[in-house]
């Protein structure tokens, strides 16, 4: 397995566990399942509501003795209705309790977006905080003192991108070490890549198959299947691999990780094994073609114009 290094020698899978939409015991099975394959990377955050689980699963584990805490990189996220000072520790201590751990291995701002304390969810205008009531540098400041209080011995963003994570670095103590976007074949963000490269930021891939299990109303119509993509189909029967194989394995050959989600034991098996594929420099050439900046998560939800969210990805 591939690892990605950071400055002070922790490491990270290239391939990590996604539980976006993954609850209950379904979502504990799954991380014991995960853990005694060989998955030492799993990420969760506090929106996804299976923070509980999630400590369960970890806490029989460990329990266990085969497998110790400081050998699992774990990932969680600070939702949007904790952005303001005073909220974030809190909210990041809240985490820690329900995933029964003493710190995190990395905690994201998961939005470039601010909500009303108590606000799953927003429906209207008010449910927001503008940027001027909760400026990106504030959050980030409650970020740092999380990783100077060791609650988090790395701090990173999410969704975030060039011209934010410009602005953040101009104004940051210490540099988002992480930034998790969307990344599969086609969409493959080269400069938004480029710049994390130079910035010796690492790149996390979410929704690295195309996230198909969403709900109906997050979908967009005639939506593409990146397995049925048959350039993917004719890579894969080459490096005698799945379809999913290759779209996981081309991250790591990219230099970045991923999180695939799954709850089947198969697949986890699977998505583990992604870490055998090899691909050459006609297949990575192959694959850069693909490329049609086609995102899953538009981010539209999240847009409120009044309070400053026009455009959530700067494109």
């Amino acid at each position: 397995m591939k690892t990605l290094k950071f400055s002070n020698k922790d490491s990270m899978h290239t391939i990590g566990l996604g539980t976006w939409k993954a609850s209950g015991n379904e979502v504990k099975n799954a991380v014991k399942e995960a853990l005694n394959i060989g998955f030492r990377h799993i990420d969760t955050a506090a929106v996804y509501g299976n923070e509980t689980e999630i400590g369960e699963a970890l806490a029989e584990v460990f329990a266990e003795g085969k497998i110790k805490r400081e050998d699992v990189f774990i990932t969680s996220k600070l939702w949007n209705d904790s952005h303001k000072e005073g909220y974030i520790i809190p909210a990041l201590q809240e985490t820690l309790k329900k995933l029964q751990l003493e710190y995190l291995d990395l905690y994201l701002i998961h939005w470039p977006v601010a909500f009303k304390p108590g606000v799953g969810q927003p429906k209207k205008p008010s449910d927001y905080l503008s940027l001027e009531e909760a400026p990106i540098i504030d959050t980030w400041r409650g970020m740092e003192k999380a990783k100077e209080g060791r609650l988090a011995r790395h701090i990173g963003v999410s969704n975030f991108s060039k011209k934010k994570l410009k602005a953040l670095i101009e104004q940051a103590t210490i540099k988002p070490e992480v930034n998790q976007v969307e990344l599969h074949p086609l969409l493959q963000q080269n400069e938004l890549l480029a710049y994390c490269k130079s910035e010796g930021i690492f790149v996390i891939a979410y929704s690295p198959l195309g996230s198909g299990d969403r709900s109906e109303g997050m979908k967009g119509e005639n939506e593409p299947n990146l397995m049925e993509i048959e350039t993917i189909r004719e890579i894969a029967k080459k490096a005698n691999a799945t379809a999913a194989q290759v779209l996981i394995a081309w991250h790591a050959h990219r230099g970045c990780a991923a999180i695939p989600k799954s709850t089947s034991k198969d697949h986890i098996e699977a998505n583990f094994q992604a870490a055998n594929v090899t691909l050459d420099d006609a297949d990575m050439e192959k694959i850069a073609a693909l490329d049609k900046h086609y995102r899953f998560i538009t981010g539209k939800f999240f847009e409120e114009p009044s309070k400053g969210y026009e455009n959530i990805y700067d494109e």
